[in-house]
């Protein structure tokens, strides 16, 4: 081999070193390996919200090129499904995926960073936690359970329950037993119904057997799969207690602290995409799921304004007598409900003429 034949195979071989050390994540070639558990409080059968989850781990491994890994758990295997929160207060796991709507027992203001009885849309809710102080706020409430969170996944707005008999009026809600949990379930119990707290599994022959007249869950895609139809055929909508519903990723906050920052961007990264993704799968999912229990006799039907309201008027009063004695909750709500009465105006002017036309006025071809 000549000298130009020797200085040219070492350029080659010198560049594609190079390419080779540029093609790696940068982020990975000095960086710790990182392995984290997660506890989810979802079943792997509730596959949208559960893969919110996995959507994080994936992208977050190949952010990193593999060096910061997250095991992902469903409900049950680590712990039980309200038990995330404790778990990740405590460090018995590094980061937890949940609603926090399920923990308002221990204070309601966890209502907030789910959603809350006509609260706002997808939309609008993470315009509120992106750059309405709503993060800010929860963070600083949850700084107290030694946690950080992050937006983590949306259904969107909810339907409004299944029904074993039609409601001709709001008094049909008195002496109702429904499975409906959190702050929606307090309104419910104002208007005279009797909420019941009862797993997803177990949903299904309570009312095939009549033990509650009504559950509401989430939406045609995940409630087809519990059959729920079969046995209460009367589907309403919308679910005003859950005008949207946010999940969160928890993490303990002694944990995040001890991150390379290059990992905290990258897991930031990984979790707004899962925030944005879950509710692309569910607006994909929902429409054919949709059809098919309407095909299978499925009757649709709107609450009435009234009942609405009714519902209306009952959520406000309990924000206002929890506002007077709660003052986490009492911060939060200023934020929330001024957000909300500002961020309707601008969709009432543009969103809600557009589709309000689009809806009522199919295009003729």
């Amino acid at each position: 081999m000549n000298k130009r034949d020797l200085l040219k195979s070492g350029l080659v071989a010198g560049a594609a070193g190079v390419a080779a050390t540029l093609s790696a994540p940068a982020i990975a070639q000095s960086l710790p390996n990182i392995r984290w558990r997660l506890a989810s409080s979802f079943p792997k059968s509730l596959d949208t919200i559960y893969g919110g989850a996995e959507v994080l781990a994936k992208r977050l491994a190949a952010i990193t090129g593999g060096k910061f890994q997250i095991s992902v758990h469903a409900a049950g295997e680590l712990m039980p499904a309200f038990g995330v929160v404790d778990a990740v207060q405590g460090g018995s796991v590094e980061l937890a995926h949940t609603a926090a709507y399920y923990f308002v027992g221990k204070n309601k203001t966890f209502g907030f960073e789910t959603t809350i009885p006509f609260g706002m849309n997808q939309r609008q809710q993470n315009a509120w936690m992106y750059y309405g102080g709503g993060l800010q706020l929860v963070r600083e409430f949850l700084s107290d359970y030694n946690i950080i969170s992050f937006p983590g996944g949306n259904t969107g707005v909810q339907m409004g329950g299944w029904f074993r008999k039609e409601l001709k009026s709001i008094n049909d809600l008195k002496g109702l037993k429904m499975r409906i949990a959190g702050l929606g379930g307090e309104v419910m119990a104002r208007l005279g119904a009797v909420p019941q707290q009862i797993a997803g599994g177990d949903i299904y022959p309570a009312l095939e057997k009549g033990t509650i007249d009504a559950a509401e869950w989430v939406g045609p895609y995940d409630d087809e799969k519990l059959g729920f139809y079969k046995v209460a055929p009367h589907y309403y909508y919308p679910g005003w207690w859950e005008s949207n519903s946010m999940y969160s990723f928890y993490v303990n906050t002694k944990v995040w602290d001890s991150l390379p920052k290059e990992y905290q961007a990258a897991f930031e990264a990984a979790a707004a995409e899962a925030n944005l993704d879950m509710m692309a799968e569910y607006d994909f999912k929902n429409p054919t799921a949709l059809r098919r229990l309407v095909g299978n006799g499925v009757k649709l039907h709107a609450y009435t304004t009234d009942m609405m309201k009714k519902a209306q008027d009952a959520a406000f009063d309990l924000y206002a007598e929890e506002s007077a004695k709660n003052p986490s909750f009492k911060k939060i709500y200023e934020s929330w409900r001024k957000f909300r009465g500002d961020i309707l105006v601008w969709h009432r002017v543009a969103e809600q003429t557009y589709s309000t036309f689009a809806f009522n006025n199919p295009p003729k071809n």
